[in-house]
């Protein structure tokens, strides 16, 4: 359940329209999701937010944007976030996620969750060899 409700006619405000118009511009598609729509209740965090996803996963970079859509994924995943893990889903599907890597990637996912919970658990000291600060 929403701890907001999403605002009526969002696009009202010339700035969030301004950001759907971008939202739409950018993906190509008159769809503008659910987490834009209740984020319009602030238009300057909407603004700072669409304007770093665009920076981060739009742009291109080191990263090809399957590579992108996999770790987030990943990370909503650990963090628990369903809206994330279905819609970066979907979108992984859009840039060529198969269901062999998809797969993969739950086994990744599990694995270093489980692995982080024994050296947690553990309190395994960092070998120095992994250790980019230390001297040697």
């Amino acid at each position: 359940m929403a701890t907001i409700a999403p605002r009526p006619d969002p696009e009202s405000d010339p700035r969030v329209r301004a950001v759907f118009d971008d939202i739409r511009a950018t993906r190509r598609s008159d769809f503008v999701n659910a987490f834009w729509r209740y984020l319009a209740f602030d238009a300057a965090l909407l603004e700072r937010t669409w304007a770093e996803v665009k920076e981060v996963m739009v742009a291109p970079s080191a990263l090809d944007p399957l590579t992108k859509e996999l770790l987030y994924i990943a990370v909503s995943v650990t963090n628990s976030c369903s809206y994330c893990v279905h819609s970066h889903t979907a979108a992984a599907r859009a840039k060529g996620m198969t269901d062999a890597q998809h797969a993969d990637l739950l086994k990744v996912v599990a694995l270093a969750a489980k692995t982080n919970q024994l050296v947690t658990g553990l309190q395994v000291p960092v070998d120095p060899a992994f250790d980019a600060g230390a001297a040697g």
